[in-house]
């Protein structure tokens, strides 16, 4: 515990200007959790969203720029702050491109990683073999 009680996070995807009806439900639990004396953190994946979506859908996610998602992520801190107070540390919102593109690992997941996609890789009898599942 720290001096804000509870600290909790909900992930954000920042490759839209907006947020949608689905973020709605984990809003009001942050909300919720401030009301109570807790320290929420919407935590905008603007690292993550850097990389395109192998998920298998019909079609890649675009890639945005750097300074596109930046700007997706502060409409969403000002659609959050209907909601939450983030005056001084009661409420957070953080970038995970801030420690993420210092790795210089979203280049090669944006360039190389994009072209894989995960399930196809765990649906995989080697990967089921080594991997215990």
């Amino acid at each position: 515990m720290n001096s804000h009680g509870l600290t909790g996070y909900i992930g954000f995807d920042p490759t839209a200007a907006s947020l949608h009806i689905g973020s709605l439900v984990p809003i009001m639990s942050l909300a919720h959790m401030q009301r109570e004396g807790h320290r929420p953190i919407a935590l905008v994946g603007g690292g993550t969203g850097l990389v395109g979506d192998p998920s298998g859908k019909t079609e890649m996610r675009q890639l945005l720029t750097i300074e596109e998602i930046e700007r997706n992520a502060a409409g969403i801190k000002q659609q959050l702050s209907r909601f939450l107070d983030f005056s001084g540390d009661r409420a957070l919102l953080l970038n995970n491109a801030e420690w993420l593109t210092k790795l210089e690992y979203i280049p090669f997941l944006r360039d190389i990683g994009r072209h894989f996609s995960v399930n196809r890789m765990i649906k995989a009898e080697s990967y089921k073999t080594t991997a215990g599942l």
